[in-house]
């Protein structure tokens, strides 16, 4: 209860600094998730659009947290921060953060919207300012897996591709508080306060303009300087591989708890006496960094600029070439492959799943995979993979996660392996998916399956049907299950439908009711046209049950009149063979003496009331 009355708090916090901001009009502030940007100065809210009910983030920054500064250094950090989000809303690419909702402001708070945001990286790595407390619970346990942090790193270099060689522009504050990481698990790159724009016309090698730290603004107005690269304090030059030693200070930090390299403690002086050291071969301790990454890490945090890779070259390093990362990065285009390519990388799909973690799967690998349930051609490559990841997944996150993408997809009837999918995975889906969503969808598409015109599908079909028969309520049985049977028995030209078909009717037995059986399953046995000895033990097989299970037992008019007559003809039928005969004439003579002894012992009562009536 302690932990909801807090959301409650942060929420009305929320309420209280975004009444007069223009966001709100448009979007409905739910929780306080996380923080971001200069020193995570914005806060993170969840939020849902008002008109469309799209889940989206509302980064919220509160004017009253900078009443400690100067009203001059008050308005540079406020227009520094409107800068960033007004430069991030310019632009579009997968790689940073989407904008929903421009930058709107009020006396009390500036605002914008953008795509559903999970945390900061700041945030995942263990800096909590202006979060929640307690943390949510989805967060306190979040973890980041190997997987994620190489392809998190991919990612940003894809994205500082995009700013280098097609914008001509230095992000020149790439750090995990302008790193954000979505509600999909993709880091994103935000936070361009600090921007700059190449000053040579398009066609010529990029230039861009030095700017000096100014000891006279606040290090909140300036770029963070634990990230920054050393030509600031040592050439007074930069270019675009000043972002690369920024990229190089993100990957030590995120393989060592989030610790950077240097913490300079906003002193300029520090920073230059670390940037000094960092020249010496021996002064660079990489920590936890994986082996396979060292060596590039050594030469991004190198103070020779030109030593660095760029964007391009580090993404062809070895250290992305995971089978993991890469499935991501293929999921992440899977927009840009045709069919032919995509139903090769679905089929190879489940050899991977196993190795990725689950949340991984969840986050990054089933969005993408039922956005292609809009694509029927593809849904026989696509469905196997999500079952597989249902299987893993507790029944809640099935619920939640995966049954509202498949509902749709149970009613398709083309292409046929569809069914069949379902079909092989029907213990699945029945020990997973609630028994009102069974009846509503899960037992129509039975019902489809045993209409096809597929006999595989239609054996499918009448093999798991008995093993689900508790969950089917009586007056379905009777009026959508049974008749069905009846029709795939009497119509089919399949003999292993039609064998497969007196099977099923012959497990169901224990589900039905005496007068079920009489009025319903004896017709359909006797309407059978064929004769095949498959057939005709199958019917055998159906009336052994019910002249032994106690529920069923058949009455001796019932046998005299209209079992035995059936029996004793279909019983020469000159197909059976000598054991089959013999397994008929040991029904018939069960029937026989049953209908002997019962008829005689009420005669013998009869003839004993008369005697004593004399």
């Amino acid at each position: 209860m302690d932990y909801f009355n807090k959301i409650k708090s942060a929420v009305s916090t929320a309420t209280q600094y975004l009444p007069g901001n223009p966001v709100t009009r448009e979007f409905e502030v739910t929780r306080h998730v996380g923080s971001a940007g200069p020193r995570l100065l914005w806060k993170l809210y969840a939020g849902v659009k008002r008109s469309t009910k799209q889940a989206v983030s509302v980064f919220v920054l509160e004017k009253r947290l900078l009443d400690k500064f100067s009203k001059p250094d008050r308005d540079m950090i406020l227009e520094v921060c409107r800068r960033g989000v007004t430069q991030l809303t310019r632009l579009r690419h997968p790689r940073l953060l989407t904008i929903q909702h421009p930058l709107e402001e009020s006396r009390e708070s500036l605002a914008f919207a953008t795509e559903p945001v999970f945390a900061s990286l700041a945030n995942v790595l263990g800096c909590h300012e202006n979060m929640p407390s307690p943390l949510p619970p989805d967060f306190a346990e979040y973890k980041l897996y190997e997987v994620e942090i190489r392809y998190g790193l991919m990612q940003l270099t894809e994205g500082l591709s995009f700013l280098h060689n097609d914008l001509k522009m230095l992000h020149r504050n790439l750090c995990p508080e302008s790193i954000v990481i979505n509600s999909n698990g993709a880091w994103k790159i935000a936070g361009f306060e600090f921007f700059l724009q190449s000053t040579c016309p398009v066609d010529e090698e990029p230039s861009y303009p030095f700017c000096d730290w100014d000891h006279s603004v606040p290090p909140l107005a300036q770029p963070n300087l634990n990230y920054m690269a050393p030509e600031f304090a040592l050439t007074m030059m930069c270019d675009r591989a000043s972002d690369m030693f920024s990229l190089g200070m993100v990957f030590y930090a995120v393989f060592n708890q989030g610790k950077p390299l240097y913490d300079n403690a906003n002193s300029y002086s520090s920073y230059k006496k670390n940037c000094e050291r960092l020249k010496s071969p021996h002064a660079l301790s990489l920590g936890d960094v994986p082996i396979a990454a060292r060596e590039h890490v050594k030469m991004l945090l190198s103070t020779t600029a030109t030593v660095r890779p760029d964007a391009d070259q580090l993404s062809k390093v070895p250290f992305f070439d995971d089978v993991g990362a890469t499935t991501l990065q293929y999921l992440d285009s899977l927009f840009q492959r045709d069919n032919l390519q995509k139903s090769h990388f679905f089929k190879s799909l489940p050899q991977v799943l196993d190795k990725l973690p689950k949340r991984v799967k969840h986050q990054r690998v089933l969005p993408p995979l039922v956005k292609e349930f809009v694509n029927p051609e593809m849904i026989p490559f696509v469905l196997p993979n999500v079952l597989l990841i249902a299987e893993e997944a507790s029944t809640e996150e099935y619920v939640q996660l995966i049954l509202p993408d498949i509902i749709p997809v149970f009613r398709i009837l083309e292409p046929i392996q569809v069914l069949l999918i379902f079909m092989q995975k029907m213990s699945l889906l029945l020990s997973k998916t609630p028994t009102d969503d069974i009846k509503n969808h899960v037992l129509p598409m039975v019902y489809r399956a045993l209409e096809s015109d597929t006999p595989q599908i239609q054996e499918l079909c009448l093999s798991i049907i008995p093993t689900f028969a508790s969950k089917i309520d009586y007056p379905s049985m009777k009026n959508a299950v049974l008749p069905r049977l009846k029709r795939t028995c009497l119509n089919t030209s399949n003999l292993s439908v039609r064998v497969n078909s007196l099977v099923c009717i012959g497990k169901l037995l224990e589900h039905f009711d005496k007068w079920l059986v009489l009025d319903d399953v004896f017709p359909i046995l006797s309407q059978i046209q064929s004769r095949e000895p498959a057939v005709l033990m199958g019917i055998l097989g159906i009336y052994q049950q019910t002249l032994t299970h106690k529920k069923l037992g058949i009455t001796k008019e019932i046998m005299a009149t209209r079992v035995l007559p059936f029996l004793i003809s279909v019983s020469i039928e000159n197909n059976l063979n000598l054991s089959q005969f013999n397994a008929f004439m040991v029904l018939v003579k069960d029937m026989l003496c049953r209908v002997e002894t019962e008829h005689r012992a009420k005669l013998e009562q009869l003839n004993q009331m008369q005697i004593e009536q004399k």
